[in-house]
């Protein structure tokens, strides 16, 4: 059930891990077919995520040791392809995006036609049906095609409808990211206490910020200068350089998009029975830990990835209720991804960078 539809679309394919030549623009791509339980979206919007660049030079591939950005223009010639996706090997061509807010067009049998038509953004990760791991996770762009074409398939249950009067450039600079930081805040089961936050001005941290401020905590957002005001004025209560000192056993909670170099000074500023939750390592994912911090100190250490569905749905009442502000850095047209990627690695920016699929 359809309206009519093209056979043919625009798009981005990344057709193997490597630069950003790897990045190729067609305007040949067989328009998708919802499969049983999918439905079909014409993209408004789609946006560029760490997790793209990463996919795309193979970053997640255990052969590499590096910070996210040694590779990111040319890729890591010892990415093995065996394990350069976040979840393993990768598929090729693929179509990237994470992010994709649109409007259903058409749906594949056992779904209500009268979904046709309605706004709806995409679950960035879930569960993949029938996968006998309860925490077993699939990506959208990257497990299956995303949202850098014209149109993209979801299923069904993954397409939440959004009602909000934001236009689809500023939902869709939120799935991948707010949801990443919504994870973790709900994995440390983050109250009314005080959080350190890394990496304030990208994309999951500027939404942690805010969604961290919901709960009552007290933030502090590490940033660089120049960056602070705009943290301050989306609810930060304090801002430190990245390179000042952090105030030892200060904080209840540390909230870390960055590893790196600094990681064993981020742990020694939580407080006793302090709780570190991770869901990147932008600076380098190798760091050293002395154990007998840990456990003198009565820490806990959380990895964050998998999402309960429900994070998704409560990030999608927040943005129904008007709880939490999109932050758009600057948007491109599809065409010109490879330049959206290039601004996205200089780090200038706060918040997302959008891609506008619908010109």
């Amino acid at each position: 059930a359809s309206m009519s539809l093209p056979e043919t679309m625009k798009g981005v394919v990344l057709i193997g891990h490597g630069g950003l030549d790897q990045l190729v623009w067609r305007e040949d791509l067989p328009v998708p077919r919802p499969a049983a339980g999918d439905v079909l979206i014409r993209v408004g919007a789609a946006a560029v995520n760490n997790t793209d660049v990463n996919t795309r030079t193979g970053w997640y591939s255990k052969s590499v040791r590096g910070d996210t950005a040694s590779g990111a223009a040319d890729g890591y010639s010892d990415a093995a392809a065996t394990d350069g996706g976040w979840s393993g090997a990768l598929t090729f061509p693929r179509i990237q995006g994470a992010d994709c807010c649109g409007t259903i067009v058409a749906v594949g049998r056992n779904v209500d036609h009268a979904r046709i038509g309605e706004r709806v953004l995409v679950r960035p990760m879930r569960r993949p049906a029938g996968a006998d791991d309860p925490m077993a996770l699939a990506t959208f762009g990257s497990e299956r095609d995303g949202g850098f074409a014209e149109y993209t398939t979801a299923a069904s249950v993954d397409a939440v409808g959004v009602n909000s009067n934001l236009t689809d450039i500023e939902p869709a600079s939120l799935p991948c990211a707010y949801s990443t930081a919504e994870g973790m805040i709900q994995r440390v089961k983050l109250g009314a206490e005080k959080v350190l936050i890394t990496g304030a001005s990208g994309g999951v941290g500027s939404a942690a910020i805010q969604l961290a401020k919901r709960r009552g905590a007290h933030v502090t957002a590490i940033t660089t200068a120049g960056k602070g005001d705009v943290l301050r004025s989306l609810g930060a209560d304090e801002t430190l350089d990245r390179t000042a000192p952090f105030q030892a056993g200060a904080f209840d909670v540390a909230l870390d998009l960055v590893g790196g170099s600094r990681w064993g000074e981020l742990i020694d500023a939580l407080r006793k029975g302090g709780r570190y939750v991770t869901s990147g390592a932008i600076a380098g994912p190798i760091v050293e830990l002395d154990l007998r911090t840990l456990y003198l100190r009565d820490l806990s250490i959380f990895g964050s990835t998998f999402q309960p569905a429900s994070v998704f749905t409560d990030l999608v009442g927040y943005i129904e209720a008007g709880e939490v502000r999109p932050l758009v850095a600057k948007t491109y047209p599809l065409r010109e991804l490879r330049a959206a990627q290039e601004e996205f690695l200089s780090k200038a920016h706060i918040g997302k960078i959008v891609i506008d699929v619908s010109g």
